[in-house]
């Protein structure tokens, strides 16, 4: 099997082999593999020592920060406190200077008093307890061999547990599934006990062995769930819960939260009382020797565990699901169901693990149900909202900034230092903090900003204009607040430029100082130390193009909004083409008349459209050649090509506004997940691409076949396609949901547009982001 080899993180250490109940539904008791028979009782000392040995040998060759030991057995607590302290020192000891031990013990609760939670407390050990519910779910399984109730020393254990002298060390509750008990009851009876956590857990089956369902419903247990989960949110979800957080973190893209669920790879390995060194526990339920790896603690390293086929078979995602899976849109979430549930002992094809779960319809309706109930509550509003994105994509700037600083932890330099409390004090007054947002939201401030912190985060430190940039930028946030407040800036090369407004020109090339920039009533003022008093230089930001100042432009000729045509700024240089030089007078009248009437078409023909662009686009830039494109970051600009005919930047201008758009939203929200792992066949092309590029293709094509028919062709093939594939999110479906919104709401549009003179095929090809692939900061 390929792939590198993944090390284990979580060790789960039998130090005791039986168990003072008799549960009837104990996988490792009641269930196909019985070697617990020929299994010490107690975990040895010489077991305990090598365990701990190879613990920080493990840790040391992977550089791990941390691992998690479980203790478990059996029950745990049945090997004394003399022994769980001999094992705590060892371990601790073993791994002390190489990684952080994050020591844990599951328990049936039985047995645990103050004097074993005294122990914990000293070892940091954190405990968990099985509890199937209220009594009557308790005690269908969880008695004693003579039949009497578990139930009321369990509570009297958890009750222990939420003293204010242990509550520290509370882990939470696991229960196991049964569908006999009252789901409500059982709910309210956990969450009852306030616990930190609870996991629920579908009994251990196989298609050898499949789970009992009374009455024949193959969702018999996703129906109990997903009562819990309706009476969980009644409740206002009083406490985390592991089965449904893990749902939900992976709708919306992230990852799974648990070894049952999703494609994560495994990371944990058994020790077993006798030093023997074996698979996940509930491989017991399977057959006789499922676990089995024939190492052991005294010969065999955890690398040498970590490459046994059993173990790397539950590393390898979607590789190491069946073929049903992998064809099947939940898969991303429920990844096939625990590794055990998929066993099937028969001949031939699907026998082994290489089969969809026994849980499998249970586990489609459980994601579904979960989907269908949390999507309106879970869906970013920045996929339906212009205004909102664009308030996502302000906050997100303002993340980047602070996270800037925080991380030069006050290395940014005197200049630095003095920006900041600056724009502390523009941020004192409205009229300072709206035009600080100004600021900040032109498009090349979070080039600016992603550029900075990659530099700092690479040890590169801040230098030169990333260095200066917060200056400039208080500035001329001053300025266009008119607020009276003395801003520093550096200037290099003769150029003082102030993001939005314009170059202050103080000398020529090599020239470096720092000037101090002045809010007056009309303009502003720039101030070098060597200036006599009087010859200051004294500038209004909308006066002409002269030998001091040269102004940001702004194209203002109606239908088009006032766009800033930015060929100044120094970090405008983010698009695949080069940036051209800055435009003479002439031409850049000739830009704001081109986009004026390219303007006038898309206001015809896909009004919606071109209300939202200007709304959301602020600048333009000029680029030494091609179509317009959006920055490589942020929201609102778009590098264009020289226009020439104005159906053909109409198109270009759609075009990037649509890839700006998804892009955007790509930067604030998870459209999809797992990018890469199934390539789709474009309905247009033929061809099979990544889920982000049918998106992204399918995205700009709806856009551009409002304004000509032709683009969409395969649209809504496209859009079953990406509804139904794997790697959506929640949020993914609702912008495909908003999209079919967009074409059905304005098809008539397209309609009316139908026979009018576009540019031709080839041109349209080039148009198109064939080869664009979004890319998610």
């Amino acid at each position: 099997m390929t792939g590198p080899l993944v090390p284990f993180r979580e060790f789960v250490l039998k130090v005791h082999s039986r168990c003072d109940l008799a549960c009837d539904h104990c996988y490792v008791y009641e269930h196909a593999d019985q070697s617990w028979l020929r299994r010490p009782k107690t975990i040895s000392d010489e077991a305990i020592s090598w365990t701990a040995r190879r613990l920080a040998e493990h840790a040391t060759t992977h550089a791990l920060p941390s691992v998690t030991v479980i203790l478990h057995g059996g029950e745990p607590l049945l090997a004394g406190p003399a022994r769980l302290r001999r094992v705590c020192e060892e371990l601790g000891s073993a791994l002390n200077g190489i990684a952080e031990l994050d020591l844990r013990i599951h328990t049936n609760g039985v047995q645990l008093s103050p004097r074993y939670l005294d122990l914990f407390d000293e070892f940091h050990v954190r405990v968990g307890i099985s509890l199937d519910g209220d009594r009557a779910a308790n005690d269908r399984h969880r008695r004693f061999a003579d039949g009497r109730s578990s139930h009321p020393m369990v509570l009297r254990a958890v009750e222990l547990l939420r003293e204010e002298r242990y509550r520290h060390l509370d882990l939470g509750l696991l229960c196991t599934v049964d569908i006999h008990n009252d789901p409500v009851a059982v709910h309210d009876a956990l969450a009852g006990l306030e616990p930190p956590l609870v996991d629920f857990l579908l009994p251990h089956a196989t298609w050898d062995d499949p789970p009992p369902r009374p009455d024949g419903s193959p969702t018999a247990y996703a129906d109990w769930l997903l009562t819990v989960f309706d009476r969980w949110t009644e409740q206002g979800r009083p406490m985390p819960v592991r089965m449904f957080a893990s749902v939900l973190s992976s709708l919306n893209g992230g990852p799974s939260l648990t070894e049952s669920l999703g494609l994560a790879p495994t990371d944990l390995v058994v020790i077993e009382t006798d030093g023997q060194l074996e698979q996940v526990d509930s491989l017991k339920s399977a057959y006789e020797g499922a676990a089995t790896t024939g190492f052991d603690v005294f010969r065999n390293t955890f690398d040498e565990v970590a490459a046994h086929p059993g173990v790397r078979a539950r590393q390898l995602g979607l590789a190491g699901v069946s073929e049903t899976c992998r064809r099947c849109p939940v898969v991303r979430s429920c990844g096939g169901g625990l590794y055990t549930h998929r066993y099937r002992s028969d001949s031939g094809p699907g026998s082994g693990f290489d089969n969809p779960s026994v849980y499998c319809a249970d586990l489609a309706a459980l994601i579904r149900g979960i989907e269908e109930r949390t999507a309106a509550a879970t869906e970013s509003p920045a996929v339906r909202a212009p205004d909102e994105l664009l308030a996502a994509h302000q906050d997100l700037t303002r993340t980047l900034l602070a996270a800037l600083h925080d991380t030069l932890g006050g290395r940014g330099g005197a200049l630095w230092d003095e920006a900041w409390r600056l724009a502390a004090a523009l941020e004192a007054d409205t009229p300072g903090a709206e035009a600080l947002d100004t600021v900040l939201a032109h498009p090349y401030t979070r080039t600016w900003l992603v550029g900075a912190l990659e530099d700092v985060d690479a040890g590169r430190g801040l230098t030169g204009p990333a260095a200066e940039r917060l200056g400039a930028t208080v500035a001329a946030a001053a300025v266009r607040a008119g607020h009276d407040l003395p801003v520093p800036v550096a200037y290099r090369d003769g150029s003082l430029y102030l993001p939005t407004l314009g170059t202050v020109l103080l000398g020529g090339p090599g020239q470096r100082g720092t000037a101090v920039v002045h809010a007056t009533g009309d303009g502003f003022l720039v101030r070098r130390p060597e200036d006599a008093p009087g010859t200051e230089l004294r500038i209004a930001p909308e006066d002409p193009e002269g030998p001091h100042w040269r102004p940001v432009r702004v194209l203002r000729r109606a239908p088009a909004p006032g766009l800033l045509l930015d060929d100044l700024d120094p970090f405008r240089d983010c698009f695949d083409a080069p940036v051209a030089d800055r435009l003479e007078a002439e031409r850049a009248e000739a830009w704001a008349d081109r986009i004026a009437e390219a303007w006038t078409l898309l206001a015809d023909a896909v009004p919606d459209q071109a209300a939202e662009a200007a709304r959301t686009l602020t600048t333009v830039t000029p680029l030494a050649g091609g179509a317009a494109e959006p920055g490589r970051h942020g929201h609102g600009a778009l590098g264009v090509g020289a226009p020439a005919d104005a159906k053909e930047l109409a198109l270009g201008l759609l075009s990037g506004f649509r890839r700006a758009k998804l892009r955007a939203l790509g930067e604030v929200t998870d459209l999809y997940a797992l990018d890469g792992t199934w390539e789709h066949r474009t309905p247009w092309g033929n061809e099979h691409v990544t889920f982000s590029r049918l998106l992204a293709e399918t995205f700009e094509r709806a856009g551009l076949g409002l304004y000509d028919p032709r683009f969409l062709t395969g649209v809504p093939e496209a859009l079953d396609k990406i509804e139904n594939a794997a790697e959506v999110t929640v949020d993914g479906k609702q912008l495909i949901s908003a999209v079919r919104k967009e074409i059905s709401g304005t098809r008539s549009a397209a309609e009316k547009n139908r026979g009018r003179s576009f540019p031709s095929s080839g041109r349209q090809t080039n148009v198109l982001a064939s080869d664009q692939k979004v890319t998610f900061e």
